[in-house]
């Protein structure tokens, strides 16, 4: 279904698109090496170029594309919500690995096809999809004018800031125009997609806050809590190599005022375990490294969490925690997962993916921005164990609950999609 008022590809969209034909073999071998470096099962490889590895399920089919285990999470309670009012099954595609680990266990899955003529049509022939749902980003340009021209009807749900919409703007306008229902994360970029041209745009906030908080195993749970006793503990969390020296700077700097200090450290690429261990040991601190077993004994300083899946761990086991992708270009991960757990919230300055979600907690009392390890480190040993730090932990819980509303919006405006799709409109 191409909505009213979608716009024709651009010369320089035609001109990417035809780059396919110039170099035919460098989409596949981009994408070896990316499904390769995620250490993805080598088998599931064909699903890139649109061979699936599922049957499809009889009757009507959502489709929910989401590039890595953020978007996974931010679309998955809404994704649910929408197959279960309406029996419909759900595939999510993904770009990661990591992605791929995040999916509901009763959704199918497979990595989204490489945005080529042969991957798209093989994917899209397979799979027909009733619906499309693009969360946040990552919109590939082929895949999407492919599906709307046979008759597949496109949302973009929890679109965030983008540089590259201010860059090519006519470009990505033409794409975007080709989504029935948008919605965007706050008025920032409600504006900035209106000022590509798009008609209907609606800003009904961040659907991450709306996102169930992530699992944790009871007894996983109850066990390291158990090794830890009544120690002080601290987390950092997907973290990247620009936090990694500010994480240690601070670690060290508050073990001289809370002595036994434990800190839960969980990268955001568990791949890069060697890097952070050779850091902590260089630093002269002791380490266990979860995904060996290694327990949490009474000298150990730092326990990496190299291992996917077990941030629900960490947040419910630390009360302040230190999120990554802040000091260095990632542009920060989403603050809604340790709010909603009650774990008080401490970031580095760059934050523009989720900008608006850590203003909102940041006025809310349950976050605090830090410029770089030494305050990182001060802000540690001044709120561990004080009623401040108990004040940011409810406050985060507060203003996590007062974001079910998004969901509940974002599903009125895709209702009306699968409907129409489902009348032969």
């Amino acid at each position: 279904m191409t909505p009213k008022g979608a716009r024709r590809p651009t010369l320089l969209l035609r001109a990417v698109l035809g780059l396919e034909r110039v170099a035919p073999a460098l989409p596949r071998w981009l994408a070896a090496r990316a499904h390769r470096r995620q250490g993805a099962e080598a088998g599931r490889f064909p699903e890139r170029l649109g061979r699936a590895s599922e049957a499809r399920p009889g009757g009507r089919l959502i489709w929910v594309h989401a590039a890595s285990v953020g978007e996974v999470v931010a679309a998955r309670d809404l994704a649910r919500d929408l197959a279960a009012e309406t029996g419909a099954s759900l595939l999510f595609t993904t770009t990661t690995q990591g992605g791929a680990g995040a999916v509901p266990k009763q959704a199918l899955h497979q990595f989204a096809p490489v945005d080529t003529p042969g991957a798209v049509a093989g994917f899209l022939d397979h799979w027909w999809p009733d619906l499309g749902i693009f969360v946040e980003a990552d919109v590939w340009p082929r895949l999407v004018l492919e599906a709307t021209r046979r008759g597949v009807p496109l949302a973009l749900v929890n679109a965030r800031a983008s540089r590259t919409r201010t860059r090519l703007p006519g470009s990505l306008g033409a794409l975007l125009s080709r989504f029935a229902v948008v919605t965007a994360q706050d008025e920032s970029v409600r504006g900035e997609l209106k000022r590509l041209g798009l008609a209907c745009v609606e800003a009904v906030g961040d659907l991450r806050a709306s996102a169930e908080p992530p699992p944790a195993d009871c007894a996983m749970l109850e066990a390291l809590r158990g090794e830890i006793g009544g120690r002080p503990v601290w987390a950092a969390v997907s973290t990247h190599p620009g936090d990694e020296v500010e994480v240690l700077e601070a670690h060290r700097a508050a073990r001289g005022r809370h002595p036994g200090l434990l800190l839960l450290w969980a990268p955001r690429h568990p791949a890069r375990r060697a890097d952070i261990v050779r850091a902590v040991e260089g630093a002269g601190l002791r380490v266990a490294r979860r995904s060996r077993g290694e327990p949490v004994s009474g000298g150990t300083d730092v326990l990496v969490l190299d291992t996917l899946g077990e941030t629900g761990l960490v947040f419910r086991l630390a009360p302040l925690s230190f999120l990554g992708g802040s000091f260095g270009p990632e542009g920060g991960h989403n603050p809604w997962e340790p709010a909603s757990l009650g774990s008080a919230l401490l970031s580095g300055p760059r934050v523009a993916n989720h900008r608006q979600s850590f203003a909102r907690l940041e006025g809310a009392g349950a976050a605090r921005i830090v410029e770089d390890g030494a305050e990182l480190g001060a802000a540690v040993a001044g709120l561990l164990g004080t009623a401040k730090l108990d004040g940011m932990r409810e406050a985060g819980r507060r203003a996590a609950a007062e974001g079910s509303g998004v969901r509940a919006r974002t599903l009125e405006l895709l209702r009306p999609l699968l409907a129409a799709r489902a009348a032969g409109a």
